[in-house]
């Protein structure tokens, strides 16, 4: 009998015959991994749980608490999904139906309108499938067969599906209990592993997200392997809609999206106080770190777009206008810009490193389906910095950027984790140019201490990159920082620096984001902290709460004496009791509430009642200055009672 050598995660070999399954390696493991385990990764790439081992092969068993073992998961719930509903639609026509970040959808052609309460039927239908604990096995045909399989079946959009092939790849179906399904796999082994699942929502798709294409019904659901866990999702959910940065948009008039500009924001007085406090936070932490600041122009000749090599690989994003019969392009990015401004005189290797940083407002085509408040606009500011450096100072310029991110993330309270973006298909320049900068950008990381995650093939078309993922306070991550290392601008514009020799050399060069977009940031913290933002950041900072008319001219002089003293304040001196007064600024998020009545006036006091910890008693004026203008300047963040 032939034998083959099985390499495993933690690096012990086994031996087994040839043709031994991934799950009878993990029956021989233990049993209770064969039970936890619904697949495998073959040298990387992930497999069926039955799938034969033919060869030597390194050999991971996948769980659900892996990410590999949550898309095998979840792809089977779209599975059911699709199943469930053509038991009860048999005349839907099913297109694609993918895992996808924390759940799964299936894109469904019927003339039948899914509403809510359908959701409920096809859910409870699905947990009858589940129950069925139907095997989940692959099969495959040849082309011609393949095509009339599906054609039987009245699926057209398979049909195309499969026609879009390549000629020699092969035409993999899924079947479990009566249901067959064109698809790639893996998949869990049985309906039955899926233990809860719940639809989330229904939603219009363009078939291939095209426009010219026929809009279908997308149906959004999300699958586990423990109820508990799938309970505990649910429940963050319910806590995410209560923190829709829209929803505290509007109710703290922050910001809007109008009619008249889908997807180009308004700030409204309160929004940009927040924004100026994180724009002027910027610039003076990239003054401490030696940055000067630059402004490049939003319209350039489209010229410059080729040069770039933007026109080749971002094209479709861009918008276009026509200047004196010239061709424009409104800027999606602000390199370009940047690199004219080094470019305007010769510098010598003593003034490098060279850091410039923008505030530079770019625009970049996006569908109006995926459109979403802050977080996915048309427009946005970049807070963006090119640093131009001598090849030996690369390590020591990304620790740098590294270390500044580090510092703006902990500034607001947030966890993150960091991808490492190798080489994607579409890109500019040689190999050899790519491997020098992605192991200059790992080196960065490993002097650092930080551990990391590789995103093949998710770099920028003229460089790999490190992204920083931060976490927010229920769990969910926002990639926003980013670190761009780029051989390829310098040479398509011919930028050069004179080197100790008295000869032109190349600098190279790196982009780099902490905000990410200042817009999408903004979301993100009205998310987090749920519109109680930190002192420094909140757009009314305390709000004087007279108790009646007598005591309005001492809370005047209050707020005169606040407002001097650079401490944002409101007065409310309507003629409303004092506890409606209260609850109004707890509504508004107001940091500190200053109630005053006659012993208070009496004594230069304040009864102090904290947005975060309730009833703080009296306080003298003078101590309430200094506490709060110290808060401010340290920027503290929020503590609850």
């Amino acid at each position: 009998m032939s034998m083959i050598k099985v390499t495993l995660k933690d690096g012990t070999v086994r031996e087994y015959p040839k043709g031994v399954t991934v799950q009878q390696v993990a029956e021989d493991i233990s049993p209770g991994l064969a039970r936890a385990a619904i697949g495998g990764e073959i040298n990387g790439e992930p497999v069926d749980y039955v799938t034969a081992l033919e060869s030597d092969v390194e050999l991971s068993l996948v769980k659900f608490e892996d990410e590999a073992g949550k898309v095998f998961l979840r792809h089977t719930g779209s599975h059911i999904l699709a199943q469930a509903v053509k038991r009860l639609h048999p005349e839907a026509k099913l297109a694609i139906g993918p895992a996808i970040k924390d759940g799964f959808y299936y894109d469904i052609d019927t003339d039948h309108s899914f509403t809510p309460e359908d959701l409920e039927i096809i859910e409870a239908e699905m947990k009858k499938i589940i129950k069925e604990d139907h095997k989940v096995s692959r099969f495959e045909l040849p082309r011609d067969e393949a095509i009339d399989f599906v054609k039987k079946h009245g699926e057209d959009y398979k049909v195309e599906l499969i026609e879009d092939l390549p000629e020699d790849a092969p035409i993999s179906f899924y079947q479990q209990g009566e249901f067959v399904d064109l698809c790639a796999g893996p998949h869990a082994p049985s309906t039955g592993r899926v233990k809860a699942v719940k639809l989330m929502s229904v939603a219009g798709a363009y078939w291939r997200g095209s426009e010219k294409n026929k809009m279908l019904q997308r149906i959004y659901g999300t699958a586990f392997d423990k109820k508990t866990d799938l309970q505990d999702y649910l429940d963050k959910m319910e806590e995410a809609k209560k923190r829709d940065h829209r929803k505290i948009g509007k109710e703290m008039d922050l910001f809007s999206i109008q009619e008249e500009g889908p997807g180009f924001p308004f700030f409204h007085p309160k929004g940009m106080v927040i924004r100026n406090e994180l724009e002027n936070f910027w610039r003076y932490e990239h003054v401490k770190r030696g940055y000067d600041e630059i402004k490049t122009p939003i319209i350039l000749n489209e010229d410059l777009w080729h040069q770039s090599g933007h026109w080749d690989h971002y094209q479709e994003n861009m918008y276009f206008t026509q200047i004196d019969e010239g061709n424009y392009a409104v800027k999606p990015m602000n390199c370009p810009g940047s690199i004219l401004v080094f470019k305007r005189k010769m510098y010598s290797y003593r003034d490098l490193p060279l850091r410039m940083g923008e505030l530079g407002l770019v625009h970049r085509h996006e569908m109006s389906g995926v459109l979403h408040g802050l977080m996915r606009v048309r427009c946005f500011t970049q807070d963006d910095a090119h640093i131009f450096m001598l090849p030996e100072q690369i390590k020591d310029e990304i620790i740098g950027v590294i270390d500044f991110v580090d510092y703006v993330y902990k500034m607001f309270g947030y966890k993150y984790h960091v991808e490492l973006s190798t080489r994607p298909e579409d890109s500019m320049g040689t190999q050899e140019e790519w491997d020098l900068a992605t192991e200059a950008l790992r080196e960065a990381l490993d002097a650092r201490g930080l551990a990391y995650k590789i995103n093949e093939g998710d770099g920028a078309f003229y460089g790999p990159k490190i992204d920083f993922h931060l976490e927010d306070c229920i769990g969910r991550t926002w990639q926003c920082g980013t670190i761009q290392l780029d051989f390829q601008m310098p040479q398509r514009f011919d930028i050069n620096y004179v080197g100790a020799d008295g000869e032109k050399h190349r600098p190279i060069m790196i982009h780099r984001v902490i905000f990410g977009s200042i817009e999408r940031f903004i979301g993100i913290l009205i998310e987090h902290f749920a519109g109680k933002f930190p002192l420094w950041l909140a757009p009314v900072q305390a709000r004087i709460l007279p108790i009646s008319e007598r005591h309005y001219d001492a809370a005047k002089v209050l707020k005169q004496q606040l407002a001097q003293a650079g401490i944002r304040v409101e007065l409310d001196d309507r003629n409303e009791k004092i506890g409606y007064k209260i609850r109004e600024a707890q509504l508004q998020k107001v940091p500190y509430m200053m109630i005053m009545g006659d012993r208070e006036v009496e004594e230069n006091k304040v009864n102090l009642r904290s947005r975060d910890r309730g009833e703080l008693g009296a306080v003298d004026v003078d101590e309430l200055m200094a506490s709060l203008i110290k808060e401010i300047q340290e920027k503290q963040l929020p503590q609850e009672a």
